[in-house]
């Protein structure tokens, strides 16, 4: 296997193992994960794309056009559990991150968690 396909091997499981763990995360806070997620690594970005994130109790409030209140409760998730999911990542790529995003969206209904990592020495 050549470097380049040992490097690109080894980004992919750890953006499995990101993916992974951040569902396990949503789901340890909002009592439900998602079920797609899909996380892709760049040089010093971390992006993943959640789908079908909705809890039940928040699908029949969206279904009766409190949008906002469920942003609202979202955002307030997020926030709570910002420390951890950056944690998540500091542990899984072994590299400081900078800064931390996050945001819903109803329809569709997709989240997306981004990490702007810190540079590796020499970059």
């Amino acid at each position: 296997m050549s470097a380049t396909s040992e490097e690109s091997g080894s980004r992919g499981a750890l953006a499995a193992s990101v993916s992974n763990g951040m569902v396990g995360l949503l789901h340890r806070y909002t009592g439900r994960g998602p079920t797609k997620a899909r996380t892709t690594i760049s040089e010093n970005l971390v992006v993943c794309v959640l789908g079908a994130t909705l809890t039940h109790g928040e699908q029949i409030l969206v279904d009766e056009g409190n949008d906002k209140i469920v942003l609202r409760g979202r955002r307030a998730f997020q926030a709570a559990m910002e420390d951890d999911a950056v944690s998540l990542v500091e542990d899984l790529l072994d590299r400081d991150v900078l800064a931390f995003m996050s945001n819903n969206h109803i329809d569709p209904d997709l989240a997306v968690e981004i990490f702007i990592l810190a540079p590796v020495d020499g970059e």
